[in-house]
């Protein structure tokens, strides 16, 4: 028989026969490898599962709470999990990205959006499948007030019409109702109102505008903001009091403007409130989003900055609001006194075409600061120490106050041998306080603009990853330039300097001409530009050189590490790749197995990869495998690890009946893998298993001998006994052949107990939190309720639903659907029983033959179905054999009366089984339906109630001993 799936061909043994070890059988080879498949359930938290139009689903949940999404997946092997979030750019919590569950606790609004669940296992294609998570909030509604443009005047409510904006932030979209003290508005209500929503803002905004201003406008007004209790979500209100005083802000600043200071000081600036009417809140703001100081200390409109710096400066505003009209705003400008940022330049005759200083000719030096306030700055020059004026051959002029930088020039006309000396400018503040800056420029015979050339042998470097290399440009001249560093984009003539220096700037500085890159990498190669600066040399145009730099790094192969599973005598062949190398020539690879050399040769050009050929393998070639291709930079290596162990057992996970108990104390489990590629190695002999108690050490060891070759993809079966109730087991697997051991595999073993185990029948009246161990239906679309009358709401629906549990209790809980909004036509609620496993009772005939009886069992409940949108509740019947099939056995519809009824209905399982209990909601919201005390007997029903209205033949009759009651096999998989 041959199993395949997509992109993979299994070959699965047939008619194997049985092995006859302890405990132990090989069964019908079957190929159970199976691609996988996804389902996503939400779980814990929430408001709703729906359907949308485009079939997509859809989890709506509540700001601030736990998120659970489960991803339910089949396959074998067992799947890998990820979780992605579609457009995120922030990565979803580690912890939770590879487990079954994804769970987010007290989730925000941006973390709303589909979310995927992928299952992998090798075989066919990944399970993908989505959920959209929709976020529900509402924020508190804020209410603005405005007055028709045109109407403003002094006095801001005495005339005629008044906005009242309400806005609310919310999801799903807000519904807003007003109120003028306890009256509600709406529009017709009252001539002079008038209730809209602006035509870009539906459903985000709401406005009450009063036309033509009367006495009863004067009022309290309150706008309600809802979402109609989504989620639980509360309405939400804002309050506006309206009056004769009720005015806009305003403001005043109590300082001066601009405020200048020196560093080091403190700073206070005060903003108060002159108007407004309520009483506007004040904060202050700076522009651009920047922040204020975090030193700084803010009392109501007061903001106080001490030990002020120069980086302290710039604009500070005061805003003032109180949701009436627009917001007042006054901003002041804070100047720090301060110099910085001296430059100098000297710059030759202009009208001749020479670089050069040279006697007759002019010569201009120009100095240049920044300067806060820049009104303050002052410039005066010397000469050799000595304070120089401005005369017809030394000009001295300045730049205007207005301009900043400020720049002093000193033009000599007409230079002479007398005027080689040292100039000095020196900039400082007109009202001191603040320390002068001195640049000094010397004028001599020896000034001569700058020449920029590479030493010999520099303009090509060659470098290894990881060196430290210099680059350098020397540089004459005086006075001496800085030089400045850049990159030179590849593949153009001109110079570009869009590639990035080693620091990730653009440019970078030096002041001896040196650039130095320290762990150096191959991204680093490339063209260098170094050129003079027109700062503090001469103002002439820059010098540049170029330097090719070129870094060697080893080569990079792959595969870096592998590891490949070989059986004895099989031939086999190790390829590695070479990816990139500089230099790519003259490249030389050496084989080795261990430290045995096994061969060398030398890399053509074309040639990209080198391989090595084992004919046959034997004992002395398992190992590691290596392949060394070097350059000169160094070498790059390939491992490969041939061995000869045995891949990892898969465990089975879909084991129908795993668990089984026949003693009060102890409990069996059957135990299935199938083999991971076990033709890769020689035949596996045996496999040992140990298992120990979890909270415990000690480990138990027994062998489970294999006869013959396993297929691929064939079912292994080993059932383990003699485990102690409750415990839960850690087992591992561990193959073994002629090699040795192969790679082990583990997985818990769970215990679960059974559902009242001495009792002759099953009750259940709800009366508890655990419901019997009754199970909210995941696939469904919304939920049962456990409730009871005392506590139940029946503010929007009082026609429906009963008012005592079946008994007449007002305090006894049942469980019903909950038909008001947001429920649907048709939408349906699950309710799903225990499994029950069910053991059937085999007799002896007068032949001598055998025959089994499948029992018998009354299934009995209450039913309240009482409004005048009642849709149905059927009752299925879910079977649990090799597939799972769901078969209705009882159904009503309709409005039956404000009563509980019982229900009773024969059910003839043939195998693990349980019920499945389905409420509909009808075409309105008073639909309710309850039920209560369901129970499940031995032997037909008794005295069924009239309107029963489905119930199948019943078979042979059993007896009750025959029925084990035990939780589902699905909650044990899910606890996995």
């Amino acid at each position: 028989m041959k199993c395949v799936t997509k992109n993979k061909l299994n070959t699965c043994r047939q008619n194997s026969g049985l092995n006859k070890y302890k405990g132990t059988g090989r069964p019908q080879v079957q190929c159970q490898y199976t691609p996988p498949t996804a389902q996503i359930v939400p779980s814990g938290q929430g408001c709703n599962v729906e359907e949308d139009r485009y079939t997509e689903r859809v989890h709506t949940i509540r700001e601030g709470d736990t998120l659970e999404l489960q991803c339910l997946f089949t396959g074998h092997p067992r799947p890998q999990i990820r979780w992605t979030k579609a457009g995120a750019s922030d990565r979803l919590n580690e912890s939770y990205q590879h487990n079954e569950t994804l769970r987010i606790e007290n989730i925000s609004r941006h973390q709303g959006g589909r979310y995927y669940c992928k299952a992998e296992n090798r075989h066919g294609v990944p399970a993908i499948r989505s959920i959209r998570v929709e976020v529900y909030y509402l924020d508190d509604p804020v209410i603005t007030v405005h007055q028709s443009v045109g109407e403003s005047k002094e006095q801001f409510y005495f005339e005629r019409t008044v906005f009242l904006r309400c806005v609310a932030n919310s999801n799903p979209p807000v519904h807003y109702t007003w109120r003028r003290g306890r009256e509600v508005l709406s529009q017709g209500t009252d001539s002079g109102v008038e209730i809209y929503e602006p035509f870009f803002t539906q459903g985000e905004t709401k406005i009450l505008k009063l036309k033509n201003l009367r006495p009863q406008d004067y009022a309290d007004y309150t706008c309600m903001s809802s979402v109609r209790n989504i989620c639980g979500i509360e309405d939400k209100s804002a309050h506006f009091s309206l009056s004769n005083r009720t005015a806009p802000p305003s403001i005043k600043l109590l300082l001066e403007d601009p405020l200048v200071v020196n560093p080091g000081e403190t700073i206070t600036l005060v903003c108060v409130a002159s108007g407004g009417d309520p009483p506007p809140t004040l904060k202050w703001v700076r522009p651009g989003g920047e922040e204020i100081p975090k030193r700084s200390v803010i009392k109501r409109g007061t903001l106080t900055i001490p030990a002020v710096t120069m980086d302290d400066g710039g604009t500070y505003t005061c805003v003032a609001s109180n949701n009436v009209g627009n917001p007042a705003k006054k901003s002041t400008s804070i100047l720090v006194r301060g110099l910085r940022k001296g430059r100098f330049w000297i710059t030759p005759d202009p009208y001749h075409n020479d670089d050069n200083i040279q006697i007759g000719r002019e010569v201009k030096i120009s100095c240049q600061v920044e300067a806060t306030p820049p009104e303050e700055l002052q410039f005066s020059w010397l000469k050799n120490g000595r304070p120089l004026r401005s005369s017809e051959r030394m000009v001295i002029t300045h730049t205007d106050t207005d301009v900043s930088p400020g720049t002093t020039n000193l033009d000599i006309i007409d230079l002479k041998f007398t005027d080689f000396g040292t100039y000095t400018c020196v900039a400082s503040l007109r009202n001191g306080g603040i320390s002068e800056i001195s640049i000094d420029v010397n004028i001599s015979s020896t000034t001569v603009p700058p020449e920029l050339t590479v030493p010999r042998g520099r303009s090509h470097l060659i470098s290894q990853e990881g060196d430290t290399v210099d680059l350098q440009c020397l540089v004459s001249g005086k006075p001496k330039p800085i030089i400045l560093w850049s990159r030179v984009e590849e593949g153009g003539a001109a110079v570009s300097t869009v590639a990035l220096m080693p620091d990730g700037s653009a440019q970078m500085e030096s002041y001896d001409g040196v650039l130095r890159i320290s762990n150096v990498t191959r991204d680093m190669s490339g063209t260098y530009c170094c050129q003079t600066s027109q700062y503090n040399g001469f103002n002439v145009k820059p010098r540049k050189a170029l330097i090719q730099l070129v870094v060697q790094f080893p080569p990079v192969v792959e595969p870096v590490y592998t590891e490949i599973r070989q059986a004895l005598s099989r031939a086999f062949v190790l390829t590695c790749h070479l990816l990139r190398a500089h230099p790519a020539r003259l490249l030389r690879y050496e084989w080795k197995l261990g430290s045995r050399l096994l061969t060398v040769g030398q890399l053509s050009e074309q040639q990209g990869d080198t391989e090595y050929q084992v004919r046959a393998l034997n004992r002395e070639g398992y190992g590691e495998y290596t392949c060394d291709i070097t350059n000169e930079a160094g070498a790059g290596r390939c491992t490969f690890l041939v061995t000869g162990k045995a891949n990892a057992p898969e465990f089975y996970y879909d084991t129908y009946g795993a668990l089984w108990q026949n003693r009060p104390t102890v409990y069996g489990f059957k135990l299935q893998w199938t083999q991971m590629d076990p033709n890769a190695v020689d035949r596996i002999l045996a496999y040992r298993l140990s298992f120990r108690q979890m909270g415990q050490s000690r480990w138990w060891e027994q062998e489970i001998p294999i006869d013959g070759n396993i297929r691929m993809g064939e079912l292994l079966t080993y059932n383990l006994t003699e485990l102690i109730k409750p415990e839960s087991y850690l087992v591992r697997l561990t193959p073994i052949t002629r090699f040795g051991e192969g790679d082990a595999t583990e997985r818990i073993i769970t215990y679960s107990p059974p559902v009242n185990p001495h009792l002759r029948e099953f009750h259940c009246g709800f009366e508890d939190e655990v419901l019997c161990l009754f199970s909210q239906d995941k696939t469904d679309v919304f939920d049962w309720t456990h409730h009871s009358a005392s506590t139940r709401d029946t503010k929007y629906t009082p026609n429906t639903g009963p008012s005592s549990d079946h008994t007449g209790s007002k305090q006894g809980f049942y469980m019903y659907i909950e038909t008001s909004r947001p429920r649907l036509e048709g939408d349906k609620a699950r309710l799903l029983s225990p499994t029950f496993n069910m053991n059937s009772k085999t007799t002896s005939s007068s032949s001598s033959s055998s025959v089994t009886n499948n029992p018998t069992y009354c299934f009995s409940f209450y039913y309240h179905m009482y409004g005048k949108h009642i849709g149905a509740l059927n009752v299925f019947l879910r079977q649990k054999g090799q597939m799972v099939t769901d078969t209705s056995v009882w159904s009503l519809t309709g409005n039956q009366g404000n009563r509980w009824i019982q229900a009773k209905v024969d059910i003839h399982p043939t195998a693990a089984f349980q019920i499945v209990m389905e409420g509909v909601r009808g075409s309105g919201i008073e639909g309710d339906i309850a039920i209560d005390d369901v129970s499940i007997e031995e032997g037909e029903c008794k005295d069924p109630p009239p309107n029963n209205l489905r119930s199948l033949a019943p078979p042979p009759s059993a007896h009750i001993w025959q029925l084990c009651v035990t939780l589902s096999l699905a909650l044990i998989g899910r606890q996995r």
